[in-house]
Formats: C-alpha cells, structure tokens, sequence
C-alpha cells in the first residue's frame, strides 16, 4: 500500500549505498544470504524474549533486503538473485510469527496460524499473477525495479516490517495485532484476486485476434475411419 510512495524516499540512498558496496566487491547475492541470516538470528531473540535485540536484528535485515537490489542494479541483475530474494522474504516473513508462537503457545498460537494463512493468501496471489504477467510482457515499477511483476496490494514490504517491528515492541499485544494485519493481508489478497480476474480475461495463446485479446486454437475432432461394409 505504501511501497509505491516509500520507493522514490529510499531509493537514492539505497543506490548510492549500493554503488559503494558493489565497488568494494560485495555481490548482491551476499547480501540478500547475509541479510536473510541476520534477520533469522531475530527468531532465537523472540523465543528466548530479546525483544529489543529482534527489533535491531529485523531493521538490519530489512536494510539489507534493500541493499541486495540497489547492489545488483550497480552490477548486474541475475535470476538467480531474483529467485534468492523472494523465497528468502517469504521464510523469514513466515519465521517470525511462528517465534511468537513458540514464545506464547497458550496466547499466540492460534493468532499464529490464522496470520501465516493470510500471509499464504496474500503471498499466493502475488506469485501467481507475477507468473501470468509474464506470459502477457506485462511491467510496472511502480514499487520499484524488480525480479518480476511487482502486483500491489493492502499489505506489502512496508506494512509487513512495520508490523514484524510493532510485534517486538509490543510481544504482549502480538495476537490482537495479528489478527488485525491477517484481516489486512486477506484483504490485500482478495483485491489482487479481484484485479487479476479483471486483467486476465481471455485465453493465453500466441495466436491473438486484430482487436489484441487473446484467442484460443481450436484442434479439429480426429477423423474416425468409415464402418466396414457389412458382408452380403
């Protein structure tokens, strides 16, 4: 919801951070494996109730997560990198709620499920709408130059730290906030849903008609080969 208009604050920063860490020979690999680590390190600190300690690890790794991109951008963009990115964002995302569960089974274990279903909800639209934007050469950067299709959505990068941040300053109000942001995330999911059932309309093939949606190729029935003449 707030990435679009956070992008433009933090990107030049981020860059000219990014130019200096690439000349120095920092990969942009490195610093997404690095900044996933240290983001980890924040789940033991929630278990064990370092809450402070979770707060500076989360805000280093996040700095990270916006380091790797602005370090490949100096040097060159892979796939890999882009792969490396989301499916580390995702763990880390779905770790930290379950360190509070682990913290407070009793109080926070079923506010713990319900928000990894809606992170899984949220997570699970954006993947699969970045997926068929790629088959029809679709690009936006409005939250920034990315890997893939970057859908918007109720509950992005933004809200996601801001929420991780707010749960460790607050652990004893981990559940309501929980089922606050879940409601959020299903939102999002459900308006990217909405979206992309708009979008999407019509039948992917490489063929297209003059007026440019999509048509689909019918093949022709098989012809069945005549009856024998029956034996007079």
């Amino acid at each position: 919801m707030f990435d679009a208009r956070i992008r433009p604050l933090i990107d030049p920063s981020l860059n000219k951070m990014g130019v200096v860490l690439a000349r120095s020979g920092v990969s942009a690999d490195a610093v997404t494996i690095a900044g996933f680590v240290i983001g980890m390190m924040a789940f033991p600190a929630v278990v064990a109730s370092y809450f402070t300690l979770a707060v500076l690890l989360i805000a280093i790794s996040r700095l990270a997560d916006g380091l790797d991109g602005a370090v490949a951008r100096a040097t060159v963009k892979t796939d890999r990198g882009g792969f490396l990115d989301i499916v580390l964002d995702f763990i880390f995302y779905g770790a930290m709620p379950l360190a509070f569960a682990i913290y407070d089974p009793q109080a926070n274990a079923l506010a713990c499920a319900v928000l990894l279903l809606s992170f899984f909800a949220n997570g699970t639209t954006f993947l699969a709408f970045a997926i068929m934007a790629q088959k029809r050469s679709l690009e936006t950067s409005a939250q920034g130059v990315k890997s893939l299709y970057y859908m918007a959505g109720l509950a992005e990068g933004s809200e996601t730290i801001a929420f991780l941040l707010a749960i460790c300053l607050f652990p004893s109000w981990f559940a309501v906030m929980a089922y606050v942001y879940a409601t959020l995330c299903f939102a999002s999911a459900a308006g990217r849903v909405v979206l992309a059932w708009r979008t999407l309309d019509g039948v992917i093939d490489p063929d297209t008609s003059d007026d440019g949606r999509d048509t689909a190729v019918v093949s022709p029935e098989p012809q069945r080969p005549a009856p024998a003449p029956n034996p007079q």
